[in-house]
């Protein structure tokens, strides 16, 4: 296919227009597929070290705002593979570039929704970080953008393309603790303070403008920046949208559900007094209408101490019980068992009131790998996390930061994604945008 499609950029003055040519990769499996990383500092750090243990394909580009990360970047990809990827700022540069293939993106969540939308404009598939989406909106907009552009959109919920979590949802269809009717998220990681620090100078060789990108124009401060942006309501989602999306993302899918009818939340940001804006404490319940039955995800945001649960996130030492500072994971609740579920990659299953066990497996796997066999066949059905289902599992972050934000729950309608009888809850199901990083209302 090769029709012309015109990319749009706004700005606040005047529209420019650049035209890209759409094509489908369509090449053998033998054939070099040439991936770009966006945002290379936290996670596209794991996605250079996944392309690089990967035959046909190639890291052809880098782009980042920061120029010490970026550089350091681009010298560890030149020495562990022989080739030097091209070098970029600005994302509408890299996407002008059609010898890219593909782009793989692991920027601030704010980012998010608007690059993927401009990769599938300009041509390319994308292989995306969690939470695909800022707010719920953009990213139904996400999901018309990769249906339209017919793209490859892989969302990065990386327990979809591990072996042990797909057998373990096939167990719970099969009915191995029979009727499922409650799924939990448990996040309790160890998260100390961020402390205080004043607005200050932009670093040198950063672009904060376009880091700021969608987000409204404020002065730089390093507690808003690397990292620590995953606090602040502007850039970041909170830990629910930070570690528990991955929670999310399991409960829905073993619950065989889709969007909510009612969601409330309850929390707040305990013991510390500093720049956190997010809750560091949460618990949020959902309720869903499961073939006329009810079912329940309720999800937990803990940071400080806590316990473990289902022995998810413990470990056993020669000299005695030892309890590991994180317990991540999710616990299925039926009418003959539980199944716990430790990470992405573990199951185990306890049947009946002895919590005796059943099947059990420790397997993991690759979503990246899962992503490029996608863009091989060009077959969206091939993909383990397709950005549809990523839409949907990001929308339950959202609508459960709403209800902690208002402080009051909310009733949702599935089907015309709206929530009911709440004007101020219903405005927030999506964000204003600084010009010209506006996410499209047609795309």
């Amino acid at each position: 296919m090769n029709n012309r499609r015109d990319f749009i950029k706004t700005g606040a003055a005047a529209v420019t227009a650049m035209g890209f040519n759409v094509t489908n990769y369509a090449g053998s499996p033998n054939e070099t597929i040439r991936v770009a990383i966006i945002g290379v500092k936290g996670q596209g750090n794991s996605h250079i070290k996944e392309y690089l243990g990967m035959k046909n394909v190639e890291i052809a580009a880098i782009c980042d705002v920061d120029e010490t990360v970026r550089r350091e970047r681009i010298g560890e990809i030149e020495k562990a593979s022989g080739r030097r990827p091209k070098e970029f700022v600005d994302i509408r540069k890299l996407l002008e570039d059609k010898s890219i293939d593909a782009v793989s993106i692991a920027t601030p969540n704010h980012w998010h929704s608007l690059m993927g939308i401009w990769a599938c404009q300009a041509g390319k598939d994308v292989y995306l970080e969690k939470p695909c989406s800022h707010t719920f909106w953009e990213g139904r907009q996400l999901v018309s953008a990769a249906r339209k552009y017919n793209r490859i959109v892989q969302h990065g919920t990386n327990s979809r393309s591990t072996v042990a979590l797909r057998e373990a949802m096939q167990k719970l269809q099969e009915g191995v603790i029979g009727d499922v009717y409650m799924a939990r998220g448990l996040c309790y990681k160890w998260r100390d303070t961020i402390g205080k620090k004043p607005d200050g100078p932009v670093p040198a060789g950063v672009d904060y403008d376009l880091w700021l990108g969608p987000a409204p124009k404020r002065a730089f401060n390093p507690n808003r920046f690397h990292y620590n942006w995953h606090w602040n309501w502007d850039y970041g989602n909170g830990d629910i949208g930070n570690q528990g999306i991955h929670e999310m993302d399991i409960c829905r899918w073993g619950l065989g559900v889709t969007l909510p009818s009612k969601v409330s939340s309850m929390g707040g940001h305990f013991m510390f007094d500093d720049d956190q804006q997010t809750p560091n404490t949460l618990i949020s319940s959902l309720e869903f209408d499961k073939k006329g039955k009810k079912a329940m995800i309720v999800f937990e945001v803990r940071h400080w101490m806590t316990n473990n649960e289902a022995g998810i996130g413990q470990k056993l030492d020669p000299f005695g019980p030892v309890t590991d500072t994180n317990c991540i994971g999710n616990i299925f609740y039926g009418s003959e068992g539980i199944m716990a579920i430790e990470g992405y990659n573990s199951y185990k299953v306890f049947l009946g009131k002895k919590r005796e066990p059943g099947p059990s497996r420790r397997e993991g796997g690759s979503n990246w790998a899962n992503f490029i066999k996608a863009v091989q066949s060009r077959k969206r059905e091939d993909m383990n996390a397709d950005i549809e289902e990523g839409h949907l599992s990001s929308a339950l972050v959202h609508l459960s930061n709403i209800s902690y934000k208002l402080g009051r729950t909310v009733d949702f309608d599935p089907v015309k994604e709206q929530i009911l009888k709440d004007a101020e809850a219903n405005a927030m199901l999506r964000r204003k945008y600084r010009d010209p990083f506006t996410v499209p209302e047609k795309v």
